[in-house]
């Protein structure tokens, strides 16, 4: 019995009832839309964009191989940035071979505190041009559920947000209604008191 006390209540705007107004209808319809997007709108786009971004990063892994290569010049053992953080990595000057056995010398990221001279591993994107190492398909997975997610609670929020200006806009349309209808009503009560 009290389940469908509950139940009467939050479903109030559904029930046929004198006091009922039309406002009090499309709130009720309103409401339905608006948490019926968040849920299912919020959570597609989410996938989409985590699929999306998942895509993207396989395809990336997929265009990049990495390829031995030469360093030509000495790497610093530590590099301070702006920020007072040591970077592991620093763009440095490398040699490697192509895939037509051309010698080829480019600029790459290795890591700090390597001597002139020493093998390094280098990436290269599918035109040859040295690149950054791909993400692992672990971090690949990271990077899709953090998308997803981002993307999801953006969704539903805009969504949220739009319902309640829509509310809002009704709730001020009512309380200008029940102004009026006090402006009519008020006089009487006010001459029957006095």
């Amino acid at each position: 019995m009290r389940r469908d006390t509950r139940t009467k209540q939050r479903l109030w705007r559904w029930r046929s009832n004198p006091l009922r107004r039309p406002d009090d209808i499309v709130e009720a319809w309103i409401v339905l839309i608006v948490w019926t997007a968040v849920a299912l709108g919020g959570t597609l786009a989410g996938l989409v964009a985590g699929q999306s971004v998942a895509e993207s990063l396989a395809r990336q892994r997929d265009g990049r191989h990495s390829v031995p290569a030469v360093l030509l010049e000495d790497t610093p053992a530590v590099v301070v940035t702006e920020a007072g953080s040591d970077r592991p990595q620093v763009l440095a000057k490398v040699r490697w071979t192509a895939a037509d056995d051309s010698a080829q010398t480019g600029e790459a990221k290795v890591d700090t505190g390597r001597e002139g001279g020493s093998g390094v591993t280098i990436w290269l994107d599918g035109q040859g041009r040295p690149t950054t190492e791909p993400t692992t398909p672990g971090q690949a997975t990271v990077y899709a559920g953090y998308a997803g997610t981002a993307v999801a609670l953006g969704v539903g929020g805009l969504t949220y947000a739009a319902g309640r200006v829509v509310r809002g806009r009704l709730d001020r349309r009512r309380i200008d209604q029940w102004g009026r209808e006090w402006d009519e009503v008020g006089p009487q009560w006010i001459r029957k008191t006095t």
